[in-house]
């Protein structure tokens, strides 16, 4: 069982990491692949409301998707935006990234490479990595404006739609901790993080929500 508390922390750090960005026409919308094909989703309604002429789906396989996505994530998201409708010729896959920080260096690569004019990007991540998506973005490619999208939802709603409440905030607590020691390693910007916020992540990491903790250590991942 999950108490109150915990869930009342959990829903602090997923109100911390929505960035509360409007949507708007960008150069070329990035989709950060994971084991949630509502990144895919979101990307392709994004897409078909104009807000991107070009689409970058980003991602190898990790522990979490090899079974589910073995072609690769980027590849399943292009497959199933092709299904919700958008033409595959405006999409490009990066099938070799394994972490947030890989997902845009070999993007910004791609782009380059197929000399793409960027000066905006939307960036398509889950709705708790919003932020930490940002942060990293800002610090491996920051001549470009970063707009953060995410599929609109709740927390309890995401919780259903993973089947796995332990999950979500370990996945949570997780993503808090890389906002909280990856600037020092030069993986992100530094972002302030209130005290409540920190409290919140540390309650629940000392009740033992760490699956998705890692060494604090120059390990990205």
């Amino acid at each position: 069982m999950i108490s109150a508390q915990a869930w009342a922390d959990a829903q602090q750090l997923w109100d911390f990491q929505q960035m509360g960005h409007e949507p708007r026409p960008c150069s070329v919308a990035v989709g950060l692949g994971s084991h949630d094909l509502g990144v895919a989703d979101t990307t392709a309604d994004l897409y078909h409301r104009g807000m991107a002429p070009l689409i970058v789906f980003t991602g190898a396989t990790s522990r979490t998707t090899h079974e589910r996505m073995p072609r690769g994530e980027a590849e399943h998201y292009r497959e199933r935006a092709v299904e919700l409708g958008v033409p595959e010729d405006v999409i490009l896959v990066e099938s070799k990234a394994r972490n947030t920080g890989e997902n845009i260096r070999f993007t910004r690569a791609l782009l380059e490479e197929r000399h793409v004019p960027v000066s905006s990007v939307l960036l398509v991540s889950k709705p708790y990595e919003e932020r930490r998506a940002y942060a990293t973005a800002r610090k491996l490619w920051p001549d470009v404006e970063w707009v953060c999208a995410s599929t609109p939802m709740t927390l309890p709603d995401y919780v259903d739609s993973i089947g796995d409440a332990r999950l979500v905030v370990d996945m949570l607590v997780g993503a808090q901790q890389r906002l909280m020691i990856y600037p020092a390693q030069g993986f992100m910007i530094e972002q302030d993080i209130p005290d409540d916020i920190k409290a919140a992540y540390e309650r629940l990491r000392d009740h033992g929500f760490t699956s998705r903790i890692v060494p604090e250590t120059a390990d990205q991942s």
